[in-house]
């Protein structure tokens, strides 16, 4: 029975950990850049304002991965769910609602956790971007031909360093775009 139990816990961690990966990128943010990136770097066929405008998306899209792991979400005594950003004092309210004033905000507060994911955030997509073949051929042609090892290598590896360090450390946030929950206060 024992061994059941084990079992049970290591496959838990496991759908957890799996679950939090698909957390680790804001889907809209990554749908935004695969969307738009062909469009803005001419299918790799770029020119100088082809360059500054996939820079500027690229610039974005990475202050939207890191933003998000700042943002958390609470059911308000209305019932509806209400979001914020995480500051040193706790949760601070996207709106002036009264709904908050029945939560304890204060219990939301900034973790230096907080920072360790949006910084393994950014850099997953800063591999997801980066190493993208239209970025690639736009940037730096002859790289795409030159480094072909590195442009297979790096994304898994970078994506398994990155997962290991959210399996063990999950993030217990529930920000712009995840369901809250109630357990999401323990935060």
């Amino acid at each position: 029975m024992a061994t059941k139990t084990k079992e049970s816990s290591i496959q838990d961690k496991t759908f957890s950990g799996v679950g939090n990966l698909v957390k680790l990128l804001p889907t809209g943010t990554v749908f935004m850049f695969q969307f738009l990136n062909p469009v803005l770097t001419n299918n790799g066929q770029c020119h100088t304002v082809n360059k500054y405008l996939s820079g500027i998306l690229m610039g974005l899209c990475g202050f939207s991965c890191c933003f998000s792991c700042f943002t958390d979400s609470y059911r308000g005594s209305d019932g509806w769910t209400h979001y914020g950003i995480a500051t040193m004092k706790g949760l601070r309210p996207s709106s002036d609602s009264s709904a908050g004033s029945s939560v304890d905000l204060s219990s939301y507060k900034l973790r230096v956790g907080d920072f360790a994911h949006a910084f393994f955030s950014l850099i997953v997509f800063a591999v997801l971007s980066l190493l993208d073949s239209n970025t690639v051929k736009c940037f730096n042609p002859s790289f795409e031909s030159t480094e072909k090892v590195l442009l297979m290598v790096l994304p898994p590896a970078i994506g398994a360093v990155s997962g290991t360090v959210f399996m063990l450390f999950p993030n217990k946030r529930h920000g712009i775009g995840y369901p809250s929950s109630d357990s999401s206060q323990d935060s």
